[in-house]
């Protein structure tokens, strides 16, 4: 009989042999008030003022904000009814004016000693007191907030306060559909911002926050994030000013499944101001000059629907699917507006698994903004737990785009889940394993997160060669079963009854000793290797089963080494949990095609040796020490270099947010006649040199007089230590149409080899 032993996750984490890690720590939400008084100025009640002025122009106007009726302050969503409420108060004045009737003498005087009475009511002037110091206390937590939006978007900052100062700090730069960019898209003055930012901003309490100088050349994005970084101290505080309800300014949403932007401006706590623009299929903004004869309407209609009511504007006739899309943009802009969001889930990626399989399971990696859905997508994989892409079952491909959807337009996972209302027809079972990871990548970004380390349920692991698959139950952090597998030379998986006698035995073995030790199990004589990949499986598991994110995102990333005048170096990586589960190398020649057997023949044998040590080594870190092969000592440290740099585009949260990795790429045209080499220095292009290939890929040095000048005008407008001239936003040239034809495939390399290079 075989025994059962409780096997929790951290036990098996902290114990595992394989120096296989989580490669996240767990986010510190705990909600411990403390006070930075220490750091902050002894007059907090002076505090709002110094930091309107030391800060970007919508911070003054929150020191509007007491002039607000309190009452506005406790029905966010009604803003329209707050701004009726003042109405009220002038009355208020009036009836005094009939108390004055009774016109004994007496009466006045005791109405002196009456009001003598609030003189000494007034004593809670006292406790003003108390309420100004509690603006110095900060709660510990992850904050997300954003800066004032316009027309491309806004700044944003996802900042980790402890102890009253920035102890970490994410500075996001979003798109209209406010999803964070990636750093290339930006503006350039803004690529090198990021780091200085940062820099600058770490460890600061929020006056020292306020002072910070912003970076030249991106002062309104600097001025931006410093006021995200207001906003979410001004969020933290333990106790929120009981008349302030909304930060002034203007403030973007989007609904989830990105039809419309709204922008809601705030003055003193009333909504003043409401602007509304379609999107396009790529989340941004329609141009108004494209605007059609209906979506002119629909904008004229809801928008002063939205004004009156806010949130609670009811469908516009006509426009009924259009305003429910508004007013979700609506309602989400007025989160981002208000002081105290009360959001139950940290902003950011994250990324989950539904029940498993024998033949696989689901994934989802989401988008979560102000507790919604704002962007989704779903994985099917094989037993060896890697993407199958389009090689997964047809219904399952086809359920994919439906079943994405309709989770955003739902917003969020489909609670009381029925697979026969919910579910896509032909794959219901994918369908439920869809919404059911979705449903725990929302767990895993809950503020206070829940009890327990692990989701209960049944979860797949394997280990990162593929030796092992487990399908393991979990209740309460135990381990209560274990079902091992044994894949065979071909990749897929030895059924139970095809198992050799001594595969049989083996599986017993490695089994029970699972159960009982889990990665402390003893490993099998004679066995030692696939003892090792069946405790990497159990590891593999209990991380996918994990409530903590992890470092990178699984998936395949592509990256490429240092490139020379012959080719460069490339790597397909596949991560799960941080490890490299399948990697696929190459030599590319100057026309970015692999050059297989063409290559140098040290790099081809090279090549399976560097792929079988990459897997070995497993880590980031360990593909770092694997040693180079002799004879193509280049190569193998190009195609090392490529490795972290996937690891580097596989970051959730990029440790050196920058635009591009340095080094030396490369780029082809379409047609694969123009090469263009682009040197990164100090994460911006620097310089670049053009190559004209021929027919076979290789470099020609006949040039025609057009190609030569345009040659000389991309390799001569650098100084090396700047940003190159068409390393942004490069476009064609020329004073004839051949030069402009010939620039006009330059510019595609240019782009291809940016791409290369960009993180």
């Amino acid at each position: 009989m075989k025994k059962l032993i409780s096997l929790t996750v951290s036990a098996a984490l902290l114990l595992a042999p394989l120096a296989y890690t989580i490669n996240a720590p767990a986010l510190n939400l705990k909600v411990d008030a403390v006070s930075a008084a220490s750091e902050e100025a002894p007059a907090a009640t002076a505090k709002p003022a110094p930091k309107a002025t030391a800060k970007p122009a919508p911070t003054p106007k929150a020191t509007a904000k007491p002039a607000a009726t309190p009452k506005a302050t406790a029905k966010p969503a009604a803003t329209p009814k707050a701004t009726a409420k003042p109405a009220a108060t002038p009355k208020a004045t009036t009836a005094p004016a009939a108390t004055a009737k009774p016109a004994a003498t007496t009466a006045p005087a005791a109405s002196a000693k009456a009001t003598a009475k609030p003189a000494a009511t007034a004593k809670p002037v006292a406790t003003a007191t108390p309420v100004t110091v509690h603006k110095d206390v900060y709660q510990d937590g992850v904050y997300v907030a954003y800066g004032d939006a316009y027309s491309k978007g806004t700044e944003g900052a996802k900042v980790t306060i402890k102890d009253g100062k920035i102890a970490d700090i994410e500075l996001l730069r979003t798109s209209p559909k406010i999803i964070d960019r990636n750093a290339r898209e930006n503006y350039s003055g803004v690529w090198a911002a990021y780091g200085l930012m940062k820099d600058r901003l770490m460890g600061k309490t929020r006056d020292g926050a306020a002072a910070v100088d912003a970076v030249s050349g991106a002062t309104r994005t600097s001025n931006g994030w410093k006021l995200s970084v207001d906003r979410a101290f001004e969020r933290s505080l333990a106790h929120q000013a009981a008349d302030a309800t909304y930060f002034n300014g203007v403030h973007m949403g989007v609904d989830p499944e990105a039809k419309y932007a709204v922008f809601a401006t705030y003055e003193a706590n009333k909504l003043t101001a409401v602007k509304l623009y379609p999107l396009s299929a790529t989340g941004d903004f329609v141009d108004e000059k494209t605007y059609t004869a209906e979506q002119t309407a629909a904008i004229a209609a809801i928008t002063p629907a939205l004004l009156a009511k806010g949130a609670s504007a009811q469908p516009v006739a006509g426009f009924e699917a259009e305003t429910k899309a508004a007013v979700n943009a609506f309602w989400d802009a007025e989160q981002n507006a208000s002081i105290n969001n009360k959001a139950a889930y940290v902003d950011g990626f994250y990324s989950s698994y539904g029940t498993a399989r024998s033949v696989g399971v689901e994934r989802a990696d989401v988008v979560i903004r102000n507790g919604k859905l704002v962007d989704v997508k779903l994985f099917r994989l094989g037993s060896n737990l890697i993407d199958r892409g389009a090689t997964a079952y047809a219904e399952v491909v086809k359920a994919n785009a439906p079943m994405t959807a309709k989770l955003l337009a739902n917003g969020s996972y489909i609670a009381n889940y029925n697979e026969k209302v919910d579910g896509i027809s032909g794959a219901t079972e994918s369908s439920h394993g869809w919404n059911q990871a979705v449903e725990r990548a929302f767990e895993k970004a809950l503020k206070t997160p829940d009890e327990g380390q692990t989701f209960d349920g049944k979860f797949a692991g394997v280990d990162n060669q593929s030796k092992v698959m487990l399908l393991v139950d979990i209740d309460a952090d135990q381990v209560t079963g274990i079902k091992l597998s044994l894949f065979g030379a071909d990749g897929k998986l030895i059924a139970d009854d095809k198992r050799t006698e001594e595969q049989k035995s083996l599986v017993d073995k490695l089994t029970a000793g699972l159960l009982a030790s889990g990665v402390q199990a003893p490993d099998i004589a004679g066995q030692e290797a696939l003892s090792a990949a069946a405790k990497a499986a159990l590891t593999d598991a209990l991380t996918n089963a994990s409530k903590v994110q992890g470092t990178y995102k699984d998936g395949t990333f592509t990256a490429y080494g240092d490139a020379y005048d012959k080719g460069t170096n490339k790597a397909d990586v596949t991560l799960r949990n941080g490890k490299i589960v399948n990697v696929a190398l190459s030599r590319v020649g100057m026309n970015m095609v692999d050059l297989g057997k063409a290559a140098y023949a040290e790099v081809q044998k090279a090549i399976p040796v560097l792929t079988a040590s990459f897997l070995a080594a497993g880590t980031r870190e360990g593909a770092q020490d694997v040693d180079a092969v002799s004879g193509a000592t280049s190569s193998s440290n190009a195609l090392k270099a490529a490795v972290d740099r996937a690891y580097g585009k596989a970051e959730v949260t990029e440790t050196d947010k920058a635009a591009y990795f340095d080094g030396i790429f490369i780029g082809a045209s379409v047609d694969k006649t123009v090469n263009v080499m682009v040197t990164t220095k100090y994460n911006v292009p620097v310089t670049m040199a053009v190559y004209y290939l021929d027919d076979k890929g290789k470099v020609r040095y006949n040039l025609t007089d057009d190609e030569l000048l345009v040659k000389y005008e991309i390799e001569n407008t650098s100084n090396g230590k700047g940003l190159h001239k068409y390393g942004y936003r490069a476009a064609a040239f020329g004073a004839n149409d051949a030069q402009k034809a010939i620039s006009a495939k330059a510019v595609e390399a240019i782009k291809a080899a940016l791409e290369s290079a960009g993180k």
